[in-house]
């Protein structure tokens, strides 16, 4: 009796111990397999930095951006999820999972181990932008001036930089450097008077300037040159090689050329 008690006690922990494997089994499947059962694509982006996300005048978010991550959504089959995010609070978004990528005019340099990038697609520099009749016309006019900058930009950080490419040196000749959550409150600061200048991005100033019409105007001399990419979580390599990979059709089917166009950045892409 014993002997049989035994044998039923052996049998009902080899079959729990099957079950158990066939489950973890199929558990790790399902997570190796993850990319490939992926139905949306979040983009995190900055709402207001037209001519790469913003709101249009239907209250709809577009830009160069969003319409070419539509694009890739459409090759792939997935559904695009726009989420606007804080500038700021970027990075916590990407490691939190609440969105797949950075992309909207995000540099790269100066970044590059924070992050895992795509083909860079976007030529940038980084430019002034003052009051036409200002009396500025060079960066050592900004001497004693109030400049504004976003909050967690690249152009913040490159004033705040004393490296051999950053711009501290030129910084700590202004007034104050003071910061924004986005360069539309920015630009009201600087058309009531309580900024001197704005240090921006070329393409969003020159969206701005077109937009705004007279009253303003563009220093020759930049602060720096850099690229965009589109920045995924450190180490999601599989993602990114998906992206880049529609990257290519899409350039290679001009649409690329045509959102560029569309947008008056042609000069500026890099993608070819």
């Amino acid at each position: 009796m014993k002997k049989k008690i035994a044998l039923v006690l052996i049998g009902t922990m080899l079959a729990t111990f099957a079950l158990s494997a066939c489950g973890e089994k199929k558990d790790t499947a399902k997570n190796d397999a993850k990319t490939d059962d992926k139905t949306t694509f979040t983009v995190g982006f900055d709402a207001e930095y037209p001519p790469y996300g913003y709101m249009d005048e239907n209250g709809e978010y577009t830009g160069f951006d969003l319409e070419l991550a539509e694009a890739v959504c459409k090759l792939e089959g997935w559904e695009l999820v726009k989420k606007p995010i804080n500038w700021d609070a970027k990075d916590m978004e990407l490691s939190s999972g609440s969105i797949d990528c950075i992309w909207n005019g995000f540099t790269m340099n100066g970044r590059e181990d924070d992050y895992t990038f795509s083909t860079p697609y976007v030529d940038n520099s980084q430019v002034i932008v003052v009051a036409e009749n200002s009396g500025i016309n060079t960066l050592e006019d900004l001497s004693g001036k109030i400049v504004g900058v976003q909050a967690a930009s690249s152009a913040l950080t490159l004033l705040q930089s004393d490296e051999e490419d950053g711009q501290k040196a030129l910084a700590d000749t202004f007034a104050s450097l003071n910061e924004f959550a986005d360069y539309n409150t920015a630009f009201t600061e600087l058309k009531a008077g309580a900024l001197d200048a704005l240090a921006i991005d070329i393409g969003v100033a020159n969206y701005q300037l077109k937009s705004r019409g007279e009253g303003y105007k563009m220093l020759e001399e930049t602060l720096s040159t850099e690229q965009y990419a589109i920045g995924f979580k450190k180490g999601n390599q599989e993602l990114c090689d998906i992206v880049n990979k529609d990257l290519k059709k899409l350039t290679e089917d001009g649409t690329v050329a045509k959102l560029a166009e569309k947008y008056e950045i042609s000069d500026m892409v890099t993608l070819k």
